[in-house]
């Protein structure tokens, strides 16, 4: 005899989620549209910052006008700091891994020969001085500029990209992923980040992170959020607490301008395939998936939304 287990997802409001999300994000997004101007728009930057918000907008919303959690919007959208004794190490690992990551992403492309590295870094001399900064390279060294800004976006972006951060992870691994666990952690992660990364849409159609590939860039783009989205869904599910994913997905987007930083001036390189959000750049993170998986850490055991959702799950059991 087969046992099949429930799945006893809310679509209404998984559903009313998605939707908002996306329907709020093409409306923030619509100027880019309308103007003909696409990411030319003199105010494109502030408005890609603005649709950030929309997932925890339609989170907000979800939470508080169709679907109110019984255990609390807090509890049950992750806004504590976290649970267990080993919380702390997640908080670090969110911090460090993703940067290191993304600054290691360069690499793996030359090694493939599809990234011109050079670590005399003469990319970022000639960009310097194109923009009429060639005073600063009289006043400090290169390599030590270079340091700087490296530290400055492992140590310090995470905490900057804090608040545009949140506005995405609030709904993307606050509500979203923890609605999703009745199918099971990995159809969870994995239907969470192809939500994640069909949303950019959007942007990514007018040319965002894939200038050479519009219409492709939407497909290479969700398959990054997977990848990355099983890292972030991992701090979340062994937490019960979104703020590792709000840190790492701020590291992430901290260094993402490193793939700038090593490349020859006379060279050129797809971001489809290169860089975190090219598919060489997936090869890192799937390796530390898998060494997740090989030492007994993905799928979580005891994960405190999964708890949660089989509480949920009896309390409706005995309701009805």
């Amino acid at each position: 005899m087969v046992v099949v287990e429930r799945q006893n997802v809310d679509w209404l409001g998984v559903g009313s989620y998605v939707a908002l999300a996306f329907g709020l994000a093409w409306l923030v997004a619509a100027p880019l549209w309308l103007s003909g101007e696409g990411l030319r728009h003199g105010l494109a930057l502030p408005i890609i910052t603005g649709m950030m918000f929309t997932p925890a907008l339609a989170t907000l919303i979800v939470t508080t006008l169709i679907r109110r959690p019984t255990e609390g919007i807090r509890s049950a959208t992750g806004l504590r700091l976290g649970k267990g004794r080993r919380w702390g190490w997640y908080w670090l690992l969110a911090w460090t891994v993703p940067a290191l990551l993304v600054l290691a992403a360069p690499f793996v492309g030359a090694a493939f020969g599809l990234y011109p590295l050079d670590l005399s870094f003469s990319g970022l001399r000639a960009g310097l001085e194109q923009a009429g900064a060639s005073a600063v390279l009289e006043q400090m060294p290169l390599p030590a500029l270079v340091a700087i800004q490296l530290l400055t976006g492992l140590l310090i972006a995470p905490l900057l990209n804090a608040i545009p951060t949140f506005g995405e992870e609030w709904g993307w691994r606050g509500y979203l992923l923890p609605q999703l666990l009745p199918l099971g952690q990995w159809p969870a992660l994995i239907i969470s980040g192809v939500i994640w990364g069909l949303w950019h849409a959007p942007v990514i159609l007018l040319g965002y992170n894939y200038p050479l590939h519009p219409q492709l860039g939407v497909l290479i783009m969700t398959g990054m959020t997977v990848v990355l989205g099983v890292l972030f869904g991992w701090t979340r599910l062994a937490t019960g607490s979104v703020w590792p994913a709000v840190i790492a997905h701020g590291a992430l987007n901290g260094m993402a301008g490193a793939i700038a930083l090593f490349a020859d001036v006379h060279g050129s390189f797809d971001t489809a395939l290169v860089g975190i959000t090219g598919v060489s750049g997936w090869i890192l993170p799937i390796a530390v998936i898998v060494l997740l998986i090989v030492i007994g850490r993905l799928p979580v055991r005891d994960a405190p939304d999964a708890k949660a959702a089989e509480v949920r799950m009896q309390n409706e059991e005995v309701a009805a």
